[in-house]
């Protein structure tokens, strides 16, 4: 076993590294004629590219401080749409760091940017509120007048993520029917082209 592995660990040590550490391992070992390419190869090396190694960076965005900052004073917020981070309209806590940026950017200072930037972000915290508020109370009246309640302004976002997971059928109702008409119109076809046929080999014993 002790020579398998260090078979093995030799041949390992012989397929390690680019091309040009191959083909000079083997030209070397004798294993290989020198190629044409060879020298030319060490003259120009191709470029190397660095590995990662494991060590990824995480991904930071310039406002990712706000958004933090945000999420500690509004806590509630964090709880507002988690599956659409990377959507068209981004959570409030997003909103509120960009438009912090923003303000920072033209001349304002920090501390009054985020006032200004907290004051907008909680119009709409205050607008979704008083939805909740609205659906509660419509919810009430379907109850008592016994009828069904009307859907969620906001679905929760395990709804969200179990409306997206599911998947489409392959093809839709109407392409289907397409499909189903245009493969009973070549039936037919073909059993109006089939009946001159029979016809003929009918006919032609009688006239015998």
């Amino acid at each position: 076993q002790s020579k398998a592995l260090s078979g093995q660990r030799e041949t390992m040590s012989w397929m390690k590294g680019d091309l040009l550490s191959k083909s000079r391992r083997l030209v070397g070992g004798l294993a290989m004629r020198e190629p044409v390419w060879l020298k030319a190869m060490e003259a120009s090396p191709p470029p190397v590219f660095p590995r990662s190694n494991g060590n990824l960076k995480k991904i930071v965005l310039p406002e990712d401080s706000y958004v933090r900052r945000f999420a500690r004073k509004h806590p509630e917020a964090k709880l507002v749409d988690p599956i659409k981070a990377s959507a068209f309209i981004p959570d409030p806590a997003r909103v509120y760091g960009c438009r912090v940026l923003e303000l920072t950017k033209n001349g304002i200072s920090e501390d009054d940017a985020m006032s200004v930037a907290n004051v907008l972000c909680m119009e709409y915290l205050a607008e979704r509120k008083e939805m909740k508020k609205a659906y509660k109370r419509l919810k009430e009246l379907a109850v008592l007048q016994d009828k069904t309640p009307p859907p969620k302004p906001y679905l929760s976002s395990k709804t969200e993520m179990q409306i997206q997971e599911k998947k489409p059928p392959t093809d839709p109702p109407s392409v289907r029917r397409l499909h189903e008409t245009h493969l009973g119109s070549n039936q037919t076809d073909r059993k109006l082209q089939s009946l001159p046929e029979t016809r003929a080999s009918c006919t032609s014993p009688c006239t015998q």
